[in-house]
């Protein structure tokens, strides 16, 4: 590892699996200093501990945790430089049968989650006179697929908030991009999979429609946290990355 972040106080939201812990690992050994959130305690502190990062409960669906998370985060690490939004979920589902209550869940946990983020952490990255915010959408918020169109309004509703706030954070040097993974193989997607009839249905849907012809594993993603947590993004912002093995185009 090469300290391409060394010294940046990096904030993590959605980071005790997956993605998110993959790229707050990844962030630690390339010199950073970071603390993840989670709601489960229990994995968020095992993934703290294994990855070398501090940990701070935060369920996301709370506007005053999400405050708290920030600002005790922020308190701790003496500022911020840095805030990475992960945390989300997933449900699926045909539109003409999908519950309401699910509907709200998806958008209260997917985008109002990372308005609030976006909120308490901009007056910490004004007082550090620049910064970045990393949020993660999908493919899905490009192009949608039967069964999963909540989900995919969640993240297009992501990938647009990003453009607009990264305008309005500009002249105060704080960058705003978007990461876009598309097939991964984390728990996450047990939905969508579910929606294709299983992991067979999955792999026949990757063979057909993914030019790599496999899923990514959490470490293939985790390196575009990095390059936009960095420096070396500096001029890079309002930008939405597909990583996604050739999938959109």
């Amino acid at each position: 590892m090469s300290d391409r972040v060394k010294g940046k106080r990096i904030l993590v939201t959605g980071a005790s699996s997956g993605i998110g812990k993959a790229a707050a690992k990844m962030l630690v050994a390339e010199g950073a200093e970071v603390i993840i959130g989670s709601a489960n305690q229990a994995k968020g502190e095992a993934a703290a501990a294994a990855i070398g990062a501090r940990y701070i409960r935060v369920n996301v669906r709370e506007e005053r945790e999400i405050a708290a998370f920030i600002n005790e985060g922020a308190a701790l690490l003496g500022g911020l430089d840095v805030l990475i939004q992960n945390a989300g979920i997933q449900y699926g589902g045909v539109i003409e049968s999908f519950p309401t209550e699910q509907w709200d869940d998806i958008m209260l946990t997917n985008v109002r989650s990372m308005f609030l983020g976006a909120k308490y952490a901009i007056p910490h990255l004004k007082k550090a006179g620049k910064g970045s915010i990393i949020n993660t959408a999908s493919v899905a918020g490009k192009r949608g697929g039967a069964g999963m169109s909540a989900y995919a309004a969640s993240k297009g509703a992501i990938i647009a908030f990003g453009t607009g706030l990264a305008r309005e954070l500009a002249p105060f040097a704080i960058r705003v991009n978007t990461v876009c993974p598309g097939w991964v193989d984390t728990e996450f997607n047990g939905p969508a999979i579910a929606n294709l009839g299983g992991p067979e249905g999955q792999a026949k849907v990757i063979k057909a429609n993914v030019p790599l012809g496999r899923q990514a594993t959490p470490d293939e993603i985790a390196p575009m946290y990095v390059y936009l947590a960095s420096d070396e993004s500096s001029f890079v912002t309002c930008q939405s990355y597909l990583i996604d093995g050739g999938q959109f185009n």
